[in-house]
């Protein structure tokens, strides 16, 4: 907020449409979820863009978004460029680096009241395994591109919440 981004959660978006009444995609969404599957980018797509639209119609001064959890795979990637190409421009990419042990530690614990249906060790494997498969080279690509800002995320949360209020005070 302190820097005029609105914050959009792909996953959020995606756990919403899945909850709501008469979703055509909910049952879909709920089955990658599970899973630890990526949904298919045109949906994910669409949420965000009705989420971004809605946002810039309710303030036109509302145009500077942080995206979280997307693009996660080279069809994101390509989806995103093909729907967004001209309306909007990814300044940076916040890559929250932490050991695949602390991750899963923290979904678990989060699990215990988070009602999420992925929060378990089974899903949290498939999700790692998703990661290094298809969102780690996208991560590396706009690495090549000079587009990363990596946060040490094994550290404590004000630890993590100071190195982010640094590369915003950078990146505006």
């Amino acid at each position: 907020q302190k820097y005029g981004y609105t914050h959009l959660s792909a996953g959020d978006l995606l756990r919403d449409e899945r909850k709501r009444p008469g979703s055509q995609y909910g049952e879909l969404i709920e089955n990658y979820i599970k899973e630890g599957e990526i949904v298919p980018v045109e949906i994910t797509i669409s949420l965000l863009k009705r989420a971004m639209d809605q946002t810039m119609a309710d303030n036109s001064q509302k145009n500077k978004f942080l995206i979280d959890g997307f693009p996660r795979n080279e069809d994101n990637l390509q989806g995103w460029n093909k729907t967004m190409d001209g309306k909007a421009d990814v300044s940076f990419v916040l890559f929250f680096d932490c050991d695949n042990e602390i991750c899963i530690d923290r979904c678990l614990e989060r699990g215990k009241s988070s009602g999420r249906s992925d929060d378990n060790r089974e899903s949290l494997q498939k999700r790692i395994h998703t990661y290094l498969q298809s969102t780690r080279p996208i991560i590396d690509l706009y690495e090549r591109m000079g587009k990363v800002r990596k946060v040490d995320a094994s550290k404590s949360v004000d630890e993590v919440f100071e190195k982010v209020v640094q590369i915003f005070d950078k990146e505006g």
